[in-house]
């Protein structure tokens, strides 16, 4: 019988080409740009985000508030320069880390925050949670898009942390459909980034004549000052920093995140004369730092200084204060450009005396402040609470500070030992980036301690995730400087209205913050007698385990930058 043409030629398989879903795409651009964790609530729309995460070994760390996942991200990048990254749902997911988006922004912090959005195909037929995402996040990031296509998912990842650091470093936003995350598409037609091959180098020295000629000015002074910024800590530029102020002999200030670049007792390290020696200085270097509210929009600076401008940011150098030379780029690079510069011309002009005066006026601050910063007065007095923090603090102590004036008072005190080991919130003056803060960096650095302080105030908008920080087994020492009120309000308030009118919308109730800390799980004691400041601070060390000292600090006692805020004025 004859055969059949099926019969005797095997039937063809055809292979079904490979695919993979946008979450799966979006997973593997976070791992190219080295995302091992990203900061999350859950929601529908971002589950499948989740899937890839898992299958690409990213741990998804869930919180209680949006708001702490993106404050969490902006912390995480602080603490390990690599870009954080915080997930959230549609609607109000997205709104609720809007905050956590600011303050990154004003702190040039680098971050992705993705959010969820309903289907492509019910675009403006009133979805679950759809809201104009981008609209609202285009003024407060760097980027913000739409995600059009499956198989653009991970192309647009690489595309929003490029923009991260397009000049000064910055947050990010991208909204992906719920369709666009779920469906899949041949691994083919999908856009996937290289790692490592779709990001320059940031690293530019500007313009290599005002290098020369920023040496040439520095050789010259006779007594000159330099502020080190955040933005020396954001470009890690640290050693570059401590090498030019030893190596060029120049005293040096510095503020936000750069506090520590040198450590306590350096002889170029100065802290409490800084509006002394620049009244005083000949020239001023201000590296990474905008002249904006806290540098008194540059009107704390003499006409008669040379001024020199160094910052990532074309658009900061010169706002509100005119200079007599920029430099755009890299601050750590152009200071080890400068460095290299001067050499050879160096030490032409004896500093002895200037460093002599400048030491002479930061002594006089210092015991001026003592009695108080060692005051056994009670209620306690801040000073003397900051005083034992600072001793208390190791040269692996993260310290953190989030709250009004019990911060602006340990602003004066607190001397972290190591460069990066100090995180406020930046010139948005967030409360509440505390717990976020302390889950960002125990989280990314486990071998170091972190302390925190909180005004009561602060601690209450976001402290519910100390029970996070339980569940995830992260340590840490937290104080709470409590004095029942948002002090930093309240003075301005009674300095304008009278005293009679001093409590209005800004008392809180005599919260126990330590047996809220026992409740969730965590160490807790409460302190009255400044005495029993180090004690519990050194107990709460050995519990291993998140803590909450409540510190009862006296409610009419205010920071002299409190006072002194230009809105008071």
């Amino acid at each position: 019988m004859a055969q059949t043409v099926s019969e005797t030629q095997p039937t063809a398989v055809v292979k079904e080409p490979e695919t993979i879903s946008g979450g799966h795409l979006v997973a593997k651009a976070l791992k190219a740009e080295g995302i091992d964790v990203i900061f999350t609530l859950c929601g529908g729309h971002i589950i499948d985000i989740y899937d890839g995460c898992v299958d690409e070994g990213i741990a998804v760390v869930d919180v209680r508030h949006e708001q702490v996942a993106a404050h969490a991200a902006d912390g995480y990048a602080r603490v390990t320069g690599k870009p954080g990254c915080a997930v959230v749902t549609a609607g109000p997911g997205t709104t609720d880390a809007v905050t956590g988006v600011a303050n990154a922004f004003r702190a040039e912090s680098p971050m992705l925050l993705i959010g969820g959005q309903g289907a492509l195909n019910q675009h403006k037929m009133g979805s679950l949670q759809d809201l104009p995402h981008v609209d609202m996040m285009t003024p407060i990031t760097k980027f913000a898009a739409t995600v059009p296509h499956t198989a653009r998912a991970a192309d647009m990842v690489s595309m929003a942390f490029r923009e991260c650091y397009n000049g000064a470093p910055g947050p990010s936003f991208l909204e992906i459909p719920r369709d666009i995350l779920d469906n899949s598409v041949p691994v083919e037609s999908a856009t996937v980034p290289e790692a490592g091959h779709y990001r320059a180098s940031t690293k530019s020295i500007g313009d290599p004549a005002s290098v020369e000629a920023l040496a040439d000015l520095l050789v010259r002074a006779e007594k000159p000052v330099v502020l080190l910024g955040s933005q020396v800590w954001t470009s890690r530029g640290s050693d570059a920093a401590i090498d030019f102020v030893r190596t060029l002999d120049i005293p040096a200030f510095m503020n936000g995140s750069a506090r520590g670049t040198l450590l306590p007792g350096d002889p170029h390290h100065f802290h409490l004369s800084r509006r002394y020696g620049f009244n005083n200085a000949d020239l001023i270097l201000i590296v990474g730092t905008p002249f904006d509210f806290r540098m008194g929009y540059g009107r704390r600076l003499p006409k008669s200084a040379t001024v020199v401008q160094i910052d990532l940011d074309y658009r900061t150098v010169g706002k509100n204060r005119d200079i007599d030379l920029g430099l755009v780029g890299d601050p750590g690079a152009i200071l080890a450009a400068v460095t290299q510069a001067a050499s050879g011309r160096l030490h032409k002009t004896d500093r002895k005396a200037w460093f002599a005066e400048l030491r002479a006026e930061e002594d006089a601050a210092y015991q001026k402040r003592l009695p108080r910063q060692l005051s056994d007065a009670n209620p306690i007095h801040p000073l003397r609470l900051a005083h034992e923090i600072n001793e208390f603090l190791t040269e692996d102590s993260i310290y953190i500070g989030d709250g009004g004036d019990i911060v602006t008072f340990s602003g004066g005190v607190v001397q972290p030992k190591s460069p990066g080991h100090w995180m406020d919130p930046g010139p948005l003056g967030t409360l509440g980036v505390g717990i976020p803060f302390v889950l960002a960096a125990k989280y990314a650095r486990p071998d170091k301690e972190v302390v925190a302080l909180f005004g009561d105030g602060a601690f209450s908008l976001t402290g519910w995730d100390f029970e996070t920080l339980v569940r995830y087994k992260l340590p840490f020492v937290g104080v709470v400087g409590n004095n029942s009120s948002m002090n930093q309000i309240r003075y301005g308030q009674e300095a304008k209205y009278g005293k009679d009118r001093g409590r209005i919308g800004n008392t809180l109730g005599d919260v126990k913050y330590d047996e809220f800390a026992r409740m969730l799980g965590g160490y807790g004691e409460e302190v009255r007698d400044p005495k029993d400041i180090g004690p519990a601070l050194l107990r709460a060390r050995e519990s291993g385990l998140p803590s909450l000292i409540n510190v009862w600090v006296d409610p009419d006692a205010y920071a002299p930058g409190t006072m002194n805020q230009t809105m008071y004025k």
